[in-house]
């Protein structure tokens, strides 16, 4: 019986990288729905012309994180997964909401949305889960669309969050995510064993070991992961805490 490949392929090497791209139709398939929507879905409230813009955006972030060798390098490098993610969370997810902002959510949603994301990403990390996605297609697709899911209805529950008050629950539910972020790359990056052990033996192609390649994937989630969402934090509470002061 033939050995099971993880989605993306088989893990590429340094020298064949480039050459990985996935075309499997399904991703193909979302960044075509995600391009059509923004350019012929009824217009949305607030800036309907920046619509194509965002949806732009989000269209190259998933062909980014599922068509470009991204996808392959993530079987190689659990790092790649890290940045995976977070093409997903810090960058579609926020575009998407922007593309299509006038998708109403009922009252409350923010804070079921930041649970259910939280709750997802951690799962993500988890070794039992994260082998349970390796191992079936079924699994993965499930696990990407609750991530990208749920971070879309937290994106569109910040923008949303207006006024000083609003500024300053913004910043708390970011500051938290931030929180989150650099609770797991602490993880990573101080732990010293092995928790993916999917990756051992397919990191040495790119001059690391498995623990080093874990500890890379701490580091990515603290720098491009904590750090940008810890500054975008700071700046709705200095804008809500001035709105409160001003009133």
């Amino acid at each position: 019986m033939a050995e099971f490949m993880p989605y993306c392929g088989p893990p590429p090497g340094a020298d064949t990288l480039l050459a990985n791209w996935n075309l499997d139709p399904l991703p193909v398939f979302l960044v075509l729905l995600v391009l059509t929507g923004g350019l012929y879905a009824p217009g949305a409230v607030g800036v309907p012309a920046r619509r194509p813009a965002y949806a732009t955006v989000a269209a190259l972030g998933l062909a980014a994180a599922f068509i470009s060798p991204l996808c392959a390098l993530t079987v190689a490098l659990f790092s790649a997964r890290s940045l995976h993610h977070l093409l997903l969370l810090c960058l579609v997810a926020p575009a998407l909401a922007l593309a299509f902002r006038q998708i109403r959510l009922p009252n409350g949603a923010g804070a079921a949305a930041f649970a259910a994301m939280s709750l997802v990403l951690w799962s993500w990390h988890v070794p039992a889960i994260y082998s349970a996605a390796w191992n079936s297609h079924f699994v993965y697709w499930v696990m990407q669309f609750l991530l990208l899911a749920s971070g879309f209805a937290f994106w569109v529950s910040i923008f949303r969050l207006e006024g000083g008050a609003g500024h300053i629950r913004a910043a708390l539910l970011l500051a938290a995510l931030a929180g989150q972020m650099g609770l797991i790359g602490a993880i990573l990056t101080f732990s010293g064993n092995i928790l993916y052990p999917e990756h051992i033996f397919l990191t040495d192609a790119f001059g690391l070991t498995a623990l080093g390649d874990q500890q890379l994937a701490g580091l990515v989630m603290w720098v491009p992961g904590m750090l940008p969402l810890a500054i975008i934090a700071a700046m709705r509470l200095r804008r809500g805490w001035r709105e409160v002061s001003a009133a």
